[in-house]
């Protein structure tokens, strides 16, 4: 496990060998200061698909987070318990429990001991491999962004910000995690996205979280590349109503690149642009 943000979020990455054959995963836990709690968000590697979403909190060197899920069609509770924690080591259980929490069925345990500190390697290039589209957008770059201060009511009223964006290759490359940062009139704002790679459908998900916030959102986008630009979908409440949400991204030249997010209220016939980042590559 590492922190990233500044310290405001961790990722652990998993890999593991048993009686199924290699697995990995991994988790991004956020902090909400305002709440004071942790929420945590699993992929499996298999499926690329960001998973629950657990809450809670650490008291006393104990640590229990929670979320509501289905198990073969039935309503259950999930808790993740962290104890024993030292310096080098802590020990995770995951339980389940049917009856709103009165009894729990423990379903997996791991005793954990930290290794020396090393970043993640991306993984080696293969032909084909979705899973690189977003190679363009690695490193550091200064960003311009321009901003629509109240979508979707006819108001052209924008606002400039600048700042940067450094995007890094996580989970030996199946994902990229990007940390944004810019001051404009508002102040500062902060934006942390974590896209990752479906190899079974060979598309991509991303997910942003904020500061403020303090855990990913609950509606990834989805989407894939074609000639160079990734599209993301998905459908968000925007001003009350339900609103079809488009990111894209894409590399102009190999020191340039483009985001934009857009809102649809008609169902993806007209798009309004809303956000637009310009990215210029910084020397290393």
């Amino acid at each position: 496990m590492r922190k990233v943000w500044g310290g405001r979020a961790a990722l652990e990455e998993i890999e593991t060998d048993g009686p199924q054959g290699h697995w990995q995963g991994m988790s991004m836990f956020l902090y909400n200061s305002s709440a004071h709690q942790w929420s945590q968000t699993f992929i499996n590697s298999k499926s690329g698909a960001f998973a629950g979403g657990l809450i809670g909190g650490f008291k006393d060197g104990h640590g229990e987070l929670f979320q509501s899920d289905t198990l073969n069609g039935r309503a259950i509770l999930v808790r993740g318990t962290w104890s024993e924690i030292q310096a080098k080591s802590h020990r995770y259980e995951e339980a389940y429990s049917i009856d709103g929490g009165k009894t729990w069925e423990i379903e997996l345990t791991a005793n954990k001991t930290k290794l020396a500190d090393s970043e993640p390697t991306p993984a080696a290039k293969a032909d084909h491999d979705g899973s690189h589209e977003f190679d363009f957008d690695l490193g550091n770059r200064k960003t311009h962004s321009r901003r629509l201060l109240h979508p979707l009511t006819g108001s052209n009223d924008w606002v400039e910000l600048e700042g940067t964006t450094k995007v890094a290759p996580v989970w030996g490359g199946k994902a990229n995690l990007a940390e944004f940062n810019a001051n404009g009139p508002n102040g500062p704002l902060e934006l942390l996205a974590l896209r990752v790679y479906n190899p079974t459908i060979k598309q991509w998900s991303i997910n942003f979280a904020t500061p403020k916030v303090g855990m990913l959102g609950d509606i990834p986008g989805v989407g894939e590349a074609h000639d160079g630009r990734i599209d993301f979908y998905d459908q968000e409440p925007i001003n009350g109503k339900a609103t079809l949400v488009r990111f894209s991204i894409w590399g102009i030249t190999p020191d340039t690149a483009q985001s934009e997010q857009a809102f649809s209220a008609d169902g993806g016939k007209t798009w309004e642009v809303n956000w637009v980042n310009k990215y210029t590559r910084l020397a290393q």
